[in-house]
């Protein structure tokens, strides 16, 4: 296992969240849990999709599973459900944070004058 892949902590918790798969006949030849580990090595390191290491499976079926889950949605709604249980537990503190940088224009910016005065 990959210094940054999922514990089996995670793992219990993000499993139930994620979407049915549909029913075929054959056994996938890679797992749920190794094709998100691979998704979040390339999220986490930036490499190209190519440069995943093969461990985590072929990079198209990576990419595909990533992009799949990311028109439908399912990212989201994942990220809103771990957000809620996190929330519940008390683990997310909701601070409300004002930003007060003030940005100054160039005079040019500030409707002076093309030719200066005249």
């Amino acid at each position: 296992m990959g210094r940054g892949n999922l514990t089996d902590e995670q793992w219990a918790t993000l499993e139930p969240l994620l979407p049915k798969g549909a029913k075929t006949w054959r056994p996938p030849v890679w797992s749920r849990r190794r094709l998100i580990d691979g998704i979040r090595f390339r999220i986490r390191t930036g490499v190209p999709w190519r440069g995943v290491p093969v461990e985590y499976g072929p990079w198209y079926r990576i990419y595909d599973l990533f992009r799949r889950w990311q028109r439908d949605g399912t990212w989201r709604r994942i990220l809103t459900r771990l957000q809620s249980l996190a929330d519940v537990k008390g683990s997310i503190t909701w601070d409300l944070s004002v930003d007060s940088t003030v940005c100054r224009a160039h005079q040019h910016a500030a409707g002076a004058r093309e030719r200066g005065d005249l």
